[in-house]
């Protein structure tokens, strides 16, 4: 592999595409431009060209390869004219490395057509679609365009959705991301002429926001203290809680205590803020909270 290479690590694997029934014990090596799975035990080797995967999935295994893998990367790849499959596994570590550095080799430098902010709030606003390079950030996807690039944080995100748009005169596919903004709600557009990719990104944005509500699932709270979370989502520090809330000082406090127990608060030198997974729970409140 004349290219660098940016992951190289030992894993199990099984592919459609090599003669092992079985799954083998490899190297996987990862470029910029290539996946190479490389049997240790026989010159035996799969090289699949980023530019041919058209679909990971983590932690889902296809029927067709059996039972045998636990901590898996799923690819879908073009392999001579059919599509196929490869399951890589590994320990849940260097699953969860592996598969952030695949998606970021296929879809950070992207170039995308975005439309930011497209609707704020229910007034749909009077920005054009722009040029922009789209990369992944931790919980995060980031647009880099002239000027100031902007960051979409996936706490913020309250829906995502992918539609078909006629946009400079042919259909794109276009993902539509609903997030929150210091209480506005807003609406982004981003497009891209390759579906392969938006279908790569649609399942980046599933895998990662899937993760974080996975994390408040079983979290219960009561009116007040979701009253408590959009109040310090949406209003500007400084303003004392008790008063915004009309509560005694104390009861805010042991409110405060519960929220930090969930995860959900966390102290900061401006006040109590909140932490990815409360911005989820009070983005999905905002709208049936009253403050």
């Amino acid at each position: 592999m004349s290219e660098s290479v940016i992951a190289d690590f030992v894993a199990k694997f099984n592919s459609e595409a090599t003669s092992q029934v079985d799954p083998v014990k490899g190297r996987i090596l990862l470029s910029q431009k290539r996946l190479v799975l490389a049997a240790s035990a026989r010159d035996d080797k799969l090289t699949i060209p980023l530019s041919k995967i058209f679909d990971i999935a983590v932690g889902h295994v296809p029927p067709d390869l059996g039972d045998f893998f636990n901590s898996t990367v799923t690819i879908a790849f073009d392999h001579k004219d059919r599509r196929i499959v490869a399951a890589v596994e590994a320990s849940d570590e260097k699953i969860q490395k592996f598969s952030t550095v695949l998606f970021k080799a296929i879809l950070n430098g992207t170039e995308m057509t975005i439309k930011h902010p497209a609707r704020m709030g229910g007034r749909i606003t009077d920005n054009a679609f722009e040029g922009a390079r789209l990369f992944l950030k931790p919980k995060a996807v980031q647009f880099k365009r002239k000027g100031k690039p902007f960051t979409i944080e996936l706490a913020s995100v309250t829906d995502f959705q992918r539609v078909s748009r006629e946009i400079a005169g042919s259909e794109r596919p276009v993902l539509t991301v609903r997030h929150q903004s210091g209480g506005q709600a807003i609406t982004s557009l981003a497009a891209t002429s390759s579906a392969r990719k938006m279908n790569i990104l649609g399942r980046y944005l599933r895998l990662e926001y899937s993760d974080i509500m996975e994390e408040i699932g079983d979290i219960s709270l009561s009116d007040d203290e979701k009253q408590m979370l959009v109040a310090i989502y949406s209003t500007s520090q400084g303003m004392p809680l008790a008063d915004i809330l009309n509560k005694e000082a104390s009861e805010v406090t042991m409110m405060l205590s519960d929220l930090r127990d969930d995860g959900l608060v966390e102290d900061a030198p401006e006040g109590p803020t909140l932490t990815p997974k409360g911005k989820i729970v009070a983005s999905n409140f905002l709208e049936d909270v009253n403050t």
